[in-house]
């Protein structure tokens, strides 16, 4: 491992072990365990193993595109401060994931291989992790693509990374904290923990990850007063989800390529899947 890598992977462990401190501490809910139900399978499978195999896969992607394109030669944002290279890389990937995330709770075929994230009761800091390999495939390749066909420099892919790590497990978080105003900029778990609840206010609602100002943008930001009102109850909408969503690993990867029939009755007229 580089420095850097070395930094940023204590980093991110670093994060994860200050949210379990702090979920503990200050919950949003209280009362969710730590070891929740498939902690270990998104610890260890989630986390580990398919983050390993997949970085291996669009590694091989991303070189077999610029093997033939060479564009990655061209350089062209090789100049940028290394800083500038990384904020363009955020911002630009937050605008992709945000519409991206949209059309996942409007078209099937991509709320399928989006509902295992939701599929989680106890929504904290780990939970973030659980998606189905193929969503990870399309949203990576397209997260770091670009950053080695416009010539960044290698340590802007690593810190991307360790950003898109660290806020994924933050907006997750059973964190009971208040961004104040800064919630109309960036994301934290007081909006995104609705994204997760079984609450039919907050149907289609908060899709942004780490810029909460997409959603204050193109209006579908919910946002009730965390003072009065607190999501309680997280999951998928589907009445028979409870029983029926796998438990296992390899099982949720297939179940996304279940018949199209066997389909829980939807929450909202048109609408493929629930919270989302």
């Amino acid at each position: 491992m580089s420095p850097v890598e070395l930094w940023t992977f204590a980093a991110v462990a670093g994060a994860g072990a200050l949210l379990v401190l702090l979920e503990r501490a200050r919950p949003y809910n209280r009362g969710q365990p730590m070891l929740r139900k498939g902690f270990w399978i998104d610890f260890v499978l989630y986390c580990f193993v398919q983050s390993y195999v997949l970085g291996i896969v669009i590694g091989r992607v991303i070189h077999a595109l610029d093997a033939h394109t060479g564009l990655s030669r061209l350089a062209l944002v090789a100049a940028w401060p290394i800083g500038l290279q990384l904020a363009f890389f955020v911002v630009t990937h937050d605008l992709y994931i945000y519409l991206f995330h949209r059309l996942q709770h409007r078209w099937l075929p991509l709320w399928r291989i989006h509902e295992a994230h939701h599929s989680v009761h106890d929504v904290d800091w780990l939970s973030g992790v659980r998606s189905h390999a193929l969503e990870i495939l399309i949203n990576q390749t397209v997260e770091f693509a670009p950053i080695v066909l416009l010539g960044a420099a290698p340590q802007v892919a690593v810190l991307k990374g360790a950003v898109s790590a660290i806020w994924g497990m933050f907006i997750h978080s059973n964190l009971d904290v208040r961004l104040g105003a800064l919630q109309y900029v960036v994301n934290g778990p007081e909006m995104h923990r609705w994204h997760h609840a079984v609450d039919r206010a907050s149907h289609g609602k908060n899709f942004a990850t780490k810029l909460a100002i997409w959603d204050w943008i193109f209006g579908t930001a919910y946002f009730p007063n965390p003072a009065r009102r607190k999501a309680s109850r997280y999951g998928l909408d589907y009445a028979e989800y409870p029983e029926r969503f796998p438990v296992d690993y390899f099982v949720q990867q297939a179940y996304a390529f279940r018949p199209a029939y066997q389909l829980a009755p939807e929450p909202e007229a048109g609408a493929p899947g629930a919270t989302g």
